[in-house]
C-alpha cells in the first residue's frame, strides 16, 4: 500500500508524512510519544516484552489510542529500529578509514545502549531518517576516494552486515555468558582438546594446541579484540582494492 506521496506505507510512518484519521477528538498522542515509550519499554524489559498493549500501559493509555497513528507491532518496530539509532557523530574529514573507523564504533556503541536492537528482524535496506543519515555519513567518508558510487555503497552495505552480523551475535553470546560464565572459561579449552581429534579437524586441533582458548575469561578477553581485528581485517581489503585501482 502506499501513501498519497506514492511512498509504501510504512516508510510514510517513518517519515512522519502519514495522515491520521481526521474524525473524533484531537489524538493525544504522537507517533514520537509511542515510539519512546516503546524504546523505554524494550531498553528495561527487553524486546520480548514490547507489544502494542505494554506500550500503551507505559503511556498510561488504550491500545486502541496507539492503533490511530501505528498500525501493527511491525510498523512499531520499524519505528524503534530507527529512533535508536539517533544522529551519526561528525567524522573525522580527509581519510576514508578513520571516518569508517570512526563511523563504525559510533554505530556499535549506539547497538550496545539498546542491545535488543540487534534483533529487530532486518525487512530491508535502509529507509527511515536516521538510517539513512547514518548510511549518507559511511558514503560521505569514502568521497575523497576513487570508488564508484555503487562500489561505495558496496562498502558501506558490506559493513554494515558485519557490524549487524557481529552484534547480533554478540548479543546471544552476552546473554549465554551472564547465564553460563563458566562455559566462556578455561573449561572450553579443556572441553575442545578432550573432543577435538586432531587426524579429523587438524586446522582446529593446531589452533587448541597453540593455547588460543587457554584464558581465565574468553568472553571479556576476545569479544572486543576479534571485532577491531575483524573491522581491520575489512578495511584492508577496501585498500587492497583502491590500491588495485590507483
Amino acid at each position: 500500500m502506499t501513501d498519497e506521496h506514492g511512498l509504501p506505507d510504512e516508510i510514510a510512518l517513518l517519515w512522519g508524512l502519514r495522515s491520521t484519521p481526521k474524525r473524533g477528538r484531537k489524538p493525544s498522542l504522537t507517533v514520537f510519544d509511542i515510539t519512546r515509550a516503546a524504546i523505554e519499554v524494550a531498553d528495561a524489559e527487553g524486546l520480548a516484552a514490547v507489544s502494542m498493549a505494554r506500550v500503551a500501559q507505559q503511556l498510561g493509555k488504550s491500545t486502541m489510542a496507539l492503533y490511530r497513528h501505528v498500525n501493527s507491532k511491525d510498523e512499531l518496530l520499524a519505528l524503534m529500529a530507527d529512533a535508536a539509532l539517533e544522529l551519526p557523530p561528525e567524522l573525522p574529514g580527509g581519510d576514508w578509514r578513520a571516518g569508517l573507523t570512526t563511523w563504525t564504533h559510533a554505530v556499535v556503541a549506539a547497538f550496545r545502549r539498546h542491545p535488543w536492537f540487534a534483533r529487530i528482524p532486518l525487512t530491508g535496506p535502509p529507509a527511515g531518517p536516521h538510517n539513512l543519515a547514518w548510511f549518507d555519513s559511511a558514503l560521505g567518508a569514502l568521497s575523497g576516494t576513487t570508488l564508484a558510487e555503487d562500489e561505495k555503497v558496496g562498502v558501506v552495505m558490506g559493513l554494515l552486515t558485519f557490524v549487524h552480523g557481529t552484534l547480533r551475535l554478540g548479543t546471544e553470546m552476552t546473554r549465554h555468558y551472564q547465564d553460563k560464565p563458566e562455559a566462556f572459561s578455561r573449561q572450553y579449552a579443556r572441553v575442545l582438546r578432550t573432543v577435538v581429534d586432531p587426524r579429523r579437524l587438524p586446522a582446529l586441533g593446531r589452533v587448541v594446541d597453540s593455547g588460543v582458548f587457554d584464558v581465565d575469561d574468553l568472553y571479556r578477553d576476545e569479544v572486543d579484540a576479534d571485532f577491531g581485528f575483524a573491522l581491520n581485517i575489512f578495511l584492508d581489503g577496501v585498500a587492497a582494492h583502491l590500491a588495485r585501482r590507483s
